[in-house]
């Protein structure tokens, strides 16, 4: 049964959660909430690990960022069924920033980005996503899901002395030279993980492959560290934490806790200090980080829409994803969005509203305080493995070569180039490029749709058995700039015996400022020639944008609603003419 769809409420917070409360909210919506929660909780505690691991800092940042950032947007969204925490979409924006700034630094950077995202909400950008053309949205994602699955290999193979980097070329040679240190032991543990992961679902059990895959990891390395006296790299092993007074390793069993980002370690392992020149190093990257959080939030939503015939409040979810990532880093939490995989395992299981990624919050939460020290013993190896999975998925593969293969050269030139931008660069060079690129393309496709004809006015009824010092132009498709000269460039050639010209707009939806200038021009040039200058069918308000530009009424320029009666004045206009030219000329002779 189709969900009722919600109104729009004006930019504000909660409007999904108070669009729930407005249709009713039952016993019933909350026990599906509820199973929901629990599943989609499950699929998060091992994808927050290992997407905190793949952007350089500890795992139980990722698991915080569920948690909090979690529950503050599904509270203060726009979108009723999407879940937000880490991401895959942001390992490759928020590595380099690790690797220069530390842990404080992208927990600063992600607070900015969050106050970002509130502007573009408060101002009404939540239609972002409809300027961002596919092609660009495809390449970046499928260059980013490269990026990930090349800095997992180190861990996958059990490689030593890879010290990754944030250049994409240096990694893969570093990794190059790092195989002779290659471990049999982790490499068979990473892709027996892979492969539990990949055909888990062929057996229909309803239980995340993830959970199941790493699970299994997770007891080969026991008994293969406990009995083979073998030394595979684990959570517990690589990782180490202090916290109110106490310490240990792998992930500290305690819930998240208060703290002021800039008293975080940088990349030197020092505090950072707050200062307007650190502000100014990561305006750029929170600048990315919010771009990117807008188009994953946005789009997700609009594919959480689809699955259920319901209507987000894009400038809502703007502001939700903004307040999530501004309160998150407080507690320890990385960058947040809504993820696209986990919002469509919520929806499957039959979640109602957002209380769902409440209590998927909730259940993080519980399995940072309960199960911290299990989740310790998860082998890097299979961590590696679950990111390869998720980068595989993040690719589009499938969807990359249908746009190879049918799209128009243009759309696949884009693609190539955000994708290539993106591994070797980065995402926002990619996407700025591939941008502008679909905008060149845009304006070449529309300059070819506008063009401007002369009339054959003997094989027209409205214009039939006009004189020839009439002529008639007919300009078809928007006037803007780099079109508009070209248009209007055959109307500067008229034949020199011609005196009226007749042009025929009804085919031009819009002119911009470009185009009126270049209108001036067109005028200022007939009325040195003497040529009278007739305008049909132009909207009213393009008239009175030419009539603001000064291109008003005079005895040699009208505007007519229609070419009969445009044809009609154009022959009175001749007859007038031809008297003027026919009167006697009076000889003065002096006395």
């Amino acid at each position: 049964m189709a969900r009722r769809r919600f109104a729009l409420d004006p930019p504000g917070i909660a409007t999904a959660m108070r669009a729930v409360w407005r249709e009713g909210y039952g016993i019933a919506d909350l026990r599906k909430d509820v199973m929901a929660g629990i599943t989609v909780g499950t699929v998060a505690v091992p994808l927050s690990m290992a997407l905190a691991i793949a952007t350089g800092v500890a795992p139980q940042h990722g698991l915080y960022t569920a948690i909090v950032a979690g529950a503050v947007i599904a509270l203060t969204g726009g979108a009723r069924f999407s879940v937000s925490g880490p991401t895959a979409a942001f390992v490759a924006i928020l590595f380099p920033i690790v690797q220069q700034h530390g842990l404080g630094g992208l927990l600063i950077a992600s607070m900015m980005a969050g106050i970002i995202l509130m502007v573009l909400g408060a101002l009404r950008m939540g239609r972002l996503i409809e300027f961002v053309p596919y092609p660009v949205v495809l390449g970046f994602t499928a260059g980013i899901a490269v990026v990930i699955a090349v800095l997992q290999i180190p861990d996958f193979l059990g490689l030593s002395g890879a010290g990754l980097g944030e250049h994409f070329l240096e990694n893969v040679g570093r990794i190059a030279r790092s195989i002779p240190s290659l471990d049999p032991l982790e490499t068979g543990i990473g892709i027996f993980t892979l492969a539990v992961m990949l055909l888990w679902p062929r057996a229909r059990i309803p239980v995340p492959a993830p959970l199941i895959g790493l699970v299994a990891g997770a007891l080969v390395a026991y008994c293969a560290n406990r009995w083979a006296g073998a030394d595979v790299e684990t959570i517990a092993s690589r990782f180490s934490w202090s916290a109110n007074g106490a310490s240990g390793s792998g992930i500290p069993p305690i819930a998240p806790s208060f703290a002021l980002p800039w008293l975080l370690p940088g990349a030197d392992g020092e505090p950072l200090e707050l200062s307007f020149d650190l502000i100014r190093s990561l305006l750029g990257p929170a600048l990315a980080i919010a771009m990117l959080g807008a188009i994953e939030s946005l789009l997700c939503a609009v594919v959480a829409d689809g699955l259920t015939r319901s209507k987000h409040d894009p400038n809502a979810e703007l502001i939700g994803q903004g307040m999530g990532n501004i309160v998150a880093p407080l507690f320890g939490g990385i960058t947040a969005t809504a993820a696209i995989a986990r919002t469509a395992t919520n929806i499957r299981s039959g979640a109602r509203s957002p209380i769902a990624a409440l209590v998927h919050a909730g259940v993080v939460l519980l399995a940072v305080m309960a199960l911290a020290g299990l989740l310790g013993l998860v082998p890097m190896a299979s961590l590696a493995a679950l990111l390869f999975v998720i980068a595989w998925n993040m690719s589009e593969a499938r969807h990359v070569l249908r746009v190879l293969r049918s799209s128009p050269p243009g759309d696949v030139a884009i693609l190539i180039t955000c994708f290539a931008l993106t591994v070797l660069f980065d995402m926002v060079l990619a996407v700025a490029v591939g941008i502008g690129l679909a905008a060149a393309l845009f304006i070449r496709r529309m300059a070819l749709l506008t063009h401007t004809d002369r009339v054959d006015v003997e094989n027209h009824p409205a214009t039939l058995g006009l004189p020839a010092e009439i002529a008639v132009y007919d300009i078809d498709g928007p006037l803007f700039f780099g079109v508009a000269e070209k248009a209007l460039t055959s109307l500067h050639r008229v034949d020199p015996k011609v005196r009226i010209v007749i042009i025929d707009m009804g085919g031009v939806p819009s002119m911009d400022g470009t185009a009126i200038v270049a209108f001036q021009a067109l005028v200022e040039a007939m009325r040195r020639q003497q040529v009278a200058i007739i305008l049909v069918g132009l909207p009213a308000r393009i008239i009175l944008k030419l009539r603001r530009a000064g291109i008003r009424r005079t005895g040699t320029l009208t505007y007519c609603r229609d070419l009969p009666r445009a044809r009609s004045v154009a022959l009175r206009w001749q007859r007038r003419l031809t008297e003027a030219s026919s009167a006697p000329v009076q000889s003065v002779t002096s006395r």
